[in-house]
């Protein structure tokens, strides 16, 4: 997939946050707006994995674990969602993690419980594999 496929995926990918968010607004649990999304992913035709654990590798062996990545999207979209009165810098740190144990080279966070999800409520990241890419 070439970077401007995953800006494409990551504009649609917004486009359907801010749908569930607009159809639901703030304040509702984060288990919520993930069940809506995964319906609006549906609509829009857009592949993922829902919860899926993230595998955790170190020196030759596999650890289990108990993380979980809220989406994955075709491959190379990690969505973290959350439904909080801010997002903490440990946020962006817990993205950036899940994005280089799954080789995704760009990850997006989506706090619902905010009244502007456009300003407020999303952050995108890149790493070192989006820059390897076409």
């Amino acid at each position: 997939m070439t970077k401007q496929e995953i800006t494409d995926l990551s504009y649609n990918v917004l486009g359907a946050c801010i749908e569930v968010h607009k159809s639901l607004g703030p304040g509702l649990l984060e288990s919520v707006y993930h069940s809506c999304l995964i319906h609006e992913l549906t609509l829009r035709n857009i592949n993922f994995v829902s919860e899926l654990i993230i595998p955790i590798k170190y020196k030759e062996i596999v650890i289990e674990s108990i993380l979980r990545c809220d989406l994955l999207i075709e491959n190379v979209l990690v969505l973290e969602l959350k439904s909080v009165k801010d997002l903490a810098p440990v946020y962006d740190a817990q993205l950036m993690t899940y994005m280089k144990l799954l080789k995704a080279p760009k990850g997006m966070l989506i706090n619902f419980n905010c009244y502007n999800l456009m300003q407020d409520g999303q952050k995108s990241k890149v790493n070192e594999y989006f820059n390897d890419l076409p």
